[in-house]
């Protein structure tokens, strides 16, 4: 076998760092020992892998096709090291130090910044970055393997993904405190709610997959909708009157403790939403990651807030 994982391994500082020198110091190694490893790797393949552009190195079509099974050979590379107590591996049970996650908005604002705290408290030496993004950037960001794994807040079909329910959300709808509706002393009726302008997130996120498959089918349709891509942006809308949303109670906490929001009572049926873990399925969660992710019954944040409203 010709192919080698330095090879990869410098292929893959290059194509996330754009430059040999900065790939070079990162490894460590000579900036010439890297620039001739990727020549050696590009003369092997019989392609071209970058686009030079001045002194950048961006990845072609070609590079892009190699980055994703060049990170799946090294993550399984170092994933045999841990286990077998290779080198590093054998220093600590939490390694590697630094988890990549990738979290959709309602999970990433709301409900991972305590357990992150939680993790870092335990072992201080565990670096996490957190990607938030809608959950379709997160399923896409886990299949390329920019993330070691992702959280999101609706279904996934993706193939090479492993996927595993991972806590229950309880949506509300909520109007500004001074709404008509607030006040009405019953249950605000599927008619009165449809006639109502609807504050929605964008396509491709999770809280409006839930609306489009939710609650359309109650309501037969909105009145009339406005379409904003963050969830603070729909809550302070909402509390400013411009209409009414159906968020993550997790999400609208902070607005009902200061009055500006409410929950709105209505003639509509409980509705939830499960939470996804997802990872590729060449990916085996390090401990630390599955520390972070575990299942910790009656602990998780959106739990509490959801009992402490009940």
């Amino acid at each position: 076998m010709r192919l080698t994982l330095r090879q990869l391994q410098i292929f893959s500082a290059i194509a996330e760092l754009g430059s040999t020198t900065a790939a070079a110091a990162s490894i460590p190694l000579s900036q010439s020992a890297t620039s001739a490893a990727l020549a050696e790797l590009e003369s092997l393949l019989g392609a071209s892998l970058f686009d030079r552009v001045g002194r950048r190195l961006i990845l072609n079509e070609t590079g892009r096709s190699l980055q994703s099974r060049a990170r799946i050979a090294l993550n399984s590379a170092m994933e045999i090291e841990r286990d077998f107590g290779v080198g590093d591996g054998a220093k600590s049970a939490f390694l590697p130090a630094h988890i990549r996650l990738g979290a959709s908005t309602t999970i990433g604002n709301y409900v991972m910044p305590a357990r992150i705290a939680r993790l870092q408290r335990e072992q201080p030496h565990i670096a996490v970055e957190m990607r938030i993004d809608n959950t379709q950037e997160v399923v896409n960001a886990v299949m390329r393997m920019e993330v070691d794994a992702g959280l999101i807040e609706g279904p996934c079909h993706a193939e090479d993904l492993d996927v595993e329910p991972w806590g229950t959300d309880q949506m509300v709808i909520v109007a500004a405190a001074d709404h008509p509706f607030v006040a009405l002393g019953r249950p605000a009726s599927t008619a009165e709610l449809r006639q109502e302008r609807w504050l929605v997130r964008e396509e491709g996120s999770g809280t409006r997959e839930l609306l489009d498959h939710l609650l359309l089918p109650h309501l037969g349709g909105f009145g009339s909708c406005t379409q904003l891509g963050d969830t603070e942006a729909i809550k302070q809308a909402t509390a400013t009157g411009l209409g009414v949303s159906c968020l993550s109670l997790c999400a609208v906490g902070d607005q009902l403790a200061l009055g500006r929001l409410a929950v709105l009572q209505t003639a509509l049926p409980p509705l939830t939403r499960s939470f996804y873990r997802i990872r590729h399925r060449y990916k085996t969660l390090s401990p630390a990651l599955g520390m972070l992710l575990a299942h910790g019954e009656g602990e998780d944040p959106w739990v509490l807030q959801a009992n402490a409203s009940g």
